[in-house]
């Protein structure tokens, strides 16, 4: 069964880098893929990918991670002025972060506005390919004289 579990803004702003890293690293640690509200700073996600290098073992194989942050390119001076005001008071919550275990997550893709999470979990919760064999499809000449019409 895929885990995932939302962590607003509101729960790790008034945390420390370390402790903010702690708790992301404790929910992937779960087998549980995190959707962040906002991002981390360039920084804290440095030493995020740091300190999973380190936590590294059989069972924990590291993190995939991803930032979708939408940017408004052509807004006028007073509107961008506002926003980074708001930002500054409220904190960084524009976008959102997902940060999953390798065992679970093979890929994220993702473009400026839209992001896509490929996984790898297995009908038995193992890493790699399941143990269903996939049945040939077959279909019968009178069938697919009727499709042609």
């Amino acid at each position: 069964m895929l885990k995932l579990q939302f962590v607003p803004y509101a729960d790790i702003e008034h945390l420390t880098t370390n402790d903010r890293i702690d708790k992301l690293l404790g929910i992937v640690k779960e087998n549980k893929i995190v959707l962040m509200q906002g991002r981390l700073h360039p920084e804290e996600e440095g030493q995020l990918i740091q300190q999973t290098m380190q936590q590294i073992e059989e069972h924990f194989r590291g993190i995939e991670i991803c930032t979708i942050y939408p940017e408004e390119k052509n807004l006028q001076l007073l509107r961008r002025v506002k926003k980074e005001m708001v930002k500054y008071i409220v904190g960084n919550r524009d976008g959102i972060t997902i940060i999953g275990p390798a065992t679970i997550v093979r890929e994220i893709k993702r473009d400026p506005n839209n992001m896509m999470l490929l996984t790898m979990h297995t009908a038995n919760g193992s890493r790699g390919k399941s143990s269903r064999k996939r049945q040939p499809r077959v279909t019968s000449r009178r069938s697919r004289s009727r499709r042609r019409r």
